[in-house]
C-alpha cells in the first residue's frame, strides 16, 4: 500500500524503536540497512503454473514453504498461453517488469542484491504441443517452440543476471482422461478427437531438453519422470483432466523441483531442520540465501544473559 521508500524508512525506524533497550541492536544491523524486499523466485509458465498455488498442495505453494523468510515466490503463470505469447510479453518493457519486477543493473558483479531474482523456472509447452489442426490457435510448430525457449532464456539472463534458470518440460497426456474431459464439458458437442496426445507432448519435451543443453541450463523432464515413477496406480494419477496436474501431480512436481534444485543449484537449496523437518527455523540452512530478520532464538532479549542459540536448544526453540 505504501511506496517502497516509505516502507523501508518506517521499517528501519521501527527496528530502532524496538531496539530501545538494545536487545536487537547488533543482530538487526545487517537487515535494517539492506534494501526493501527479499530475494525473488519467478515461476513462469501457462495454466499449470498458474494453478500451482492452489490450496491442495500446489508445487508453487511448496516452493513458497521451502523458501519462507528467504525468498518471495511469484506466480507468473498465464492460463492458455504458449511460448510465443510469453515471448511477446517479454519483448516489451512492461511485460518484463510485470513478470520479473525491476531489473538488477549492477552487471552481475559481486554478491547479488538482497532483492535480486535468484531462480526462474520456465514451464512451457503443454499448449504449444496442441494438434496443429484441432487446436491451431494455441499450437506452436516445434522449431518455433525451440527458438522461443532460447529467446526467453536469453531475455531472462539479461534482465535477471544473478538468477539460476531451469526449464521444465510439458507433462505427459492421458488420452482417456482427455476424452472424458471433453464429454464432461461439451456433452453431445464433444468431437471425440484428441487435441493433445502423449506422442506430441513427448516431442516437445524432447525439444525442451535439447534446447536446455544448447543454452546451458538444466531441464526437469517431468514427461519422462512421471511415466517412470513406480507408483500404483501409475502416472495417470498425476493428472486431473489428462493434462493439468492433480493434487498428487502437484506434490510430485514439487518434490522433483526440490530435489532438482538441490542437485543443480545447491547454493540456493534450503536444507530443512534435521529435528523438525521445517524450512523456516534456525535449524534450517541455505548457504547463499539468508533469511530476512533473525530467527527468534537468535534474538538477545533484554532479560537474557545471552542469545538463546548459545544455549542448549530445545524442540520449542526450533519452532
Amino acid at each position: 500500500l505504501f511506496p517502497a521508500p516509505f516502507f523501508c524508512q518506517n521499517l528501519m525506524y521501527n527496528v530502532e524503536a524496538m531496539s530501545s533497550n538494545k536487545p536487537f541492536a547488533n543482530i538487526w544491523k545487517p537487515y535494517s540497512t539492506m534494501p526493501c524486499g527479499r530475494a525473488r523466485i519467478i515461476l513462469l509458465g501457462d495454466s499449470i503454473t498458474q494453478l500451482s498455488f492452489n490450496s491442495n498442495g500446489g508445487f508453487g505453494a511448496r516452493l513458497s514453504d521451502i523458501y519462507q523468510r528467504r525468498a518471495d515466490v511469484f506466480n507468473r503463470g498465464y492460463s492458455g498461453y504458449n511460448s510465443e505469447w510469453i515471448l511477446n510479453m517479454l519483448q516489451t518493457n512492461e511485460g518484463r517488469l510485470g513478470i520479473f519486477g525491476p531489473p538488477n543493473d549492477d552487471g552481475a558483479v559481486g554478491s547479488p542484491p538482497v532483492d535480486a531474482v535468484r531462480l526462474v523456472t520456465i514451464f512451457l509447452g503443454a499448449n504449444d504441443a496442441s494438434d496443429a489442426e484441432l487446436n491451431a490457435r494455441q499450437h506452436v510448430p516445434l522449431k518455433e517452440y525451440r527458438t522461443n525457449l532460447e529467446k526467453i532464456v536469453h531475455i531472462t539472463r539479461e534482465w535477471c543476471p544473478h538468477s539460476k534458470i531451469l526449464l521444465i518440460t510439458p507433462p505427459p497426456v492421458d488420452h482417456e482422461a482427455r476424452l472424458k474431459y471433453q464429454l464432461d464439458r461439451y456433452g453431445d458437442k464433444a468431437t471425440g478427437k484428441l487435441e493433445r496426445t502423449l506422442s506430441l507432448s513427448g516431442e516437445y519435451a524432447t525439444a525442451a531438453c535439447e534446447t536446455a543443453v544448447q543454452v546451458g541450463v538444466p531441464c526437469l523432464n517431468i514427461w519422462k519422470k512421471m511415466q517412470d515413477a513406480d507408483n500404483s496406480p501409475g502416472w495417470h494419477q498425476y493428472l486431473s483432466d489428462g493434462l493439468h496436474l492433480s493434487p498428487k501431480g502437484n506434490q510430485f512436481v514439487g518434490k522433483m523441483l526440490e530435489e532438482f534444485i538441490f542437485e543443480h543449484f545447491p547454493e540456493i537449496s534450503v536444507i530443512p531442520c534435521e529435528f523438525t523437518g521445517n524450512f523456516g527455523t534456525s535449524g534450517s540452512r541455505c548457504s547463499n540465501m539468508l533469511q530476512i530478520g533473525p530467527w527468534h532464538d537468535e534474538v538477545k532479549n533484554s532479560r537474557d544473559s545471552e542469545p538463546s542459540n548459545k544455549r542448549i536448544k530445545t524442540s520449542t526453540e526450533n519452532s
